[in-house]
């Protein structure tokens, strides 16, 4: 394929998609190595920006995906008016931001910063796609890990992480960063002590199942052995045996 068809036979991958696909994915499937693949997408990104078009080629990491430009949203809003999503609150914004800075990090420790339950919020962010569970943490009780998606960083307008605005800087002494360390510090402690008493429970349960096992074995050897069994017990009580 020259490089015109493989741009135009990206370009309809992509709208017929309607979600990010893989460079790697895009590749396989035009069976092109990866410097072509890039080179196509940046060729189609910039007819795009070049020539106005009402659509946008968007990275999402190694991800790629057609949009709508950015300065028709007005337009396209009142086509879809009764199809848009309901903005975050301020309260999903705190979690999602938390989750975004620090992740991957359990609702415990969401929570923990924030001081009142997210299980809600947490779950409201889940059901919108704008973060997902990643893994569960080896602590006892294995709490759910969880991470931002693809869909964040498409609806926040980022290609990867890295792209995500620097926290403000914050003094060594600050009251905010004391509290921050503070929680975390207390998290971890709180995992520690969860360690350590499951540790102790197990002990407890082998050390139990060991005393037991010696007293039934001393119960066997004094009680249930009869004195027959015993050669060296003498029957006191047995009347002598004598000849007719």
């Amino acid at each position: 394929m020259a490089h015109f068809d493989i741009t135009s036979a990206i370009e309809g991958i992509l709208f017929a998609a309607g979600e990010p696909v893989t460079l790697e994915r895009l590749g396989q499937i035009l069976e092109i190595d990866d410097k072509a693949v890039e080179y196509a997408v940046l060729q189609l990104e910039k007819h795009y920006n070049e020539n106005e078009r009402g659509i946008r080629l968007l990275r999402i990491e190694d991800s790629a995906q057609l949009c709508s430009a950015p300065e028709y949203a007005d337009v396209i809003r009142r086509v879809l008016e009764k199809r848009r999503v309901p903005q975050l609150g301020p309260t999903a914004l705190e979690v999602l931001a938390i989750i975004a800075y620090f992740q991957p990090v359990t609702r415990a420790y969401v929570e923990r910063i924030r001081g009142v339950d997210s299980s809600y919020t947490v779950g409201v962010l889940q059901s919108r796609g704008l973060i997902e569970r990643s893994g569960q943490l080896q602590v006892p009780g294995r709490p759910s890990l969880f991470r931002t998606t693809k869909t964040f960083l498409r609806a926040f307008g980022l290609t990867n992480l890295a792209e995500l605005p620097p926290l403000p800087d914050v003094d060594e002494d600050s009251e905010a960063k004391t509290q921050l360390k503070a929680a975390i510090e207390a998290i971890q402690r709180e995992q520690e002590a969860r360690k350590s008493e499951e540790a102790i429970a197990l002990a407890g349960q082998d050390l139990f199942t060991a005393e037991a096992g010696e007293e039934e074995m001393e119960e066997v050897t004094t009680d249930e052995v009869s004195p027959v069994d015993k050669p060296d017990t003498i029957i006191e009580d047995a009347e002598p045996i004598t000849e007719e």
